[in-house]
């Protein structure tokens, strides 16, 4: 488990998750997830839309400083907003486990290109 804050605490549950739904399924669950947290107009994760619907995720006890974060965080196109990829992206990235799967794979693709 790694600690968000002094009180939030997030486990990673994505590997098990890869696991049992595949790639793709995986996949489909982030963006079930974005379209959760979505601002239904602008179809982007706002920081409004983060705030207003941040206790699906258990985290209505964050600060508007924190959630700011969060989005800064993800946000690669310096929009201050998240698209489905950035989230997808962000969620990934926020995944020990995965991100070390997936340095394994790239080496793994990079060594069987260089053979």
């Amino acid at each position: 488990m790694a600690a968000l804050g002094r009180d939030f605490v997030f486990e990673d549950f994505f590997p098990s998750m890869v696991e049992k739904l595949g790639s793709e399924g995986f996949l489909n669950e982030l963006k079930n997830g974005f379209r959760a947290l979505m601002d239904k107009e602008r179809e982007v994760i706002t920081f409004e839309s983060l705030k207003r619907n941040s206790a699906l995720l258990g985290l209505e006890g964050m600060s508007d400083d924190e959630l700011m974060c969060m989005l800064r965080e993800g946000d690669l196109n310096g929009d201050d907003c998240l698209n489905e990829k950035e989230f997808c992206v962000l969620m990934v990235r926020l995944s020990p486990d995965l991100m070390e799967k997936s340095r394994m794979w790239f080496a793994h693709s990079v060594e069987n290109d260089v053979m």
